[in-house]
């Protein structure tokens, strides 16, 4: 069994923004795998799908980004999951829009959401899947940068990262972490 977090902030003023690729993942993963309408748990929308005969639990929190780590911490207590099961899929400023990333392990980079999973956890041994946005013009903010919506060919782009991290999570929970990697990094 894997739980799947997807990272962003609930409501529509953070709809298609780069900060929402976490929760954009998870919505294409659904769709994919063939989802039950979400239900509400943890402060929490979730569902339950299976790949082959392998349980996932597909969450985003509706906590807002820098309390994440609160849910995730509820739904693997609830489970029974230790954090090696955790995939965490969020947006991240330091790779080039549009690529993909996946490990285990490492720090946040300044990236709230991940630092309050790892605050909550209190470990850093879990799953991430980051999705690239790079880094805003130098007259904007980063936070007006990844709250901002996406357009145009940036916007075809993310999809696409969206589509392929998507593909990496069933890779991940198929074959591995490391053949994951291999083919995805």
């Amino acid at each position: 069994m894997h739980l799947i977090v997807g990272l962003g902030n609930p409501g529509p003023r953070y709809e298609q923004s780069r900060h929402n690729l976490g929760y954009a993942t998870i919505d294409f993963l659904a769709g994919l795998l063939h989802a039950q309408q979400p239900a509400r748990k943890f402060g929490s929308l979730y569902a339950d799908v299976r790949i082959d005969h392998e349980k996932l639990v597909l969450v985003q929190p509706l906590t807002y980004m820098n309390r994440s780590g609160l849910a995730v911490t509820e739904f693997l207590g609830y489970y029974s999951l230790l954090p090696e099961k955790l995939i965490l899929i969020y947006d991240d400023l330091d790779l080039p829009p549009g690529c993909i990333r996946i490990r285990r392990g490492g720090g946040s980079a300044g990236h709230r959401g991940v630092q309050s999973v790892i605050d909550s956890l209190g470990t850093t041994d879990f799953i991430r899947l980051r999705i690239g946005i790079g880094k805003p013009p130098q007259e904007m903010d980063v936070a007006d940068y990844v709250l901002a919506k996406v357009s145009g060919d940036e916007k075809v782009l993310l999809n696409q990262a969206v589509i392929r991290a998507a593909e990496a999570v069933q890779v991940v929970v198929r074959q591995g972490l490391d053949i994951a990697m291999n083919n995805f990094n």
